[in-house]
């Protein structure tokens, strides 16, 4: 049985069979991390758009025995531009209601952290989106944001700030 850097190998080399091996060992993890953040229904699709972003990128890997952290990056990657091309993301944070509120305060919750996030300088507002609603690493932020990561630590913790006053403290 192949490890994982042979598999990826044997997959840039053109065989199926590899990244089939690798589909199963690797899917049903993949698919339970991507349940966490996106409809079950959407699932099954960034898996598929994963692995064939694995079978065209799999000549440009670095073997070093982390081909499921490859793997999750590339599904991350597929699972933001899935939401990017579905347009802003509401400011809805569930669907049920607050624990202990009824519909009616929940949603005065959800129109409170619309109005506190729009008040957020750009800067703010850009670096919440990508850590809070694209969950982005610090280090990607910084990168996407040409500034240093310290100031993207900055940024995010002035945001939450902010947004914690705006929304009246710790609900």
């Amino acid at each position: 049985m192949d490890d994982d850097d042979t598999l990826v190998a044997r997959v840039a080399a053109g065989d199926d069979g590899a990244l089939r091996e690798l589909f199963f060992r690797h899917a049903p993890l993949l698919a339970s991390r991507l349940r966490r953040v996106l409809p079950a229904s959407d699932v099954e699709d960034v898996l598929q758009e994963t692995f064939l972003a694995a079978w065209r990128g799999a000549a440009r890997y670095r073997a070093q025995g982390v081909a499921g952290g490859w793997l999750w990056s590339i599904a991350r990657r597929q699972a933001a531009l899935l939401l990017r091309r579905r347009g802003p993301a509401s400011v809805e944070l569930t669907a049920e209601p607050l624990a202990g509120a009824d519909e009616a305060d929940a949603a005065m919750t959800r129109a409170e952290l619309g109005q506190a996030v729009a008040a957020l300088h750009p800067a703010e507002q850009e670096v919440w989106r990508l850590m809070y609603v694209e969950d982005r690493t610090v280090a990607e932020v910084a990168e996407l944001t040409g500034v240093p990561a310290g100031t993207v630590k900055s940024r995010a913790h002035r945001a939450r700030r902010l947004l914690r006053s705006a929304l009246g403290g710790a609900r």
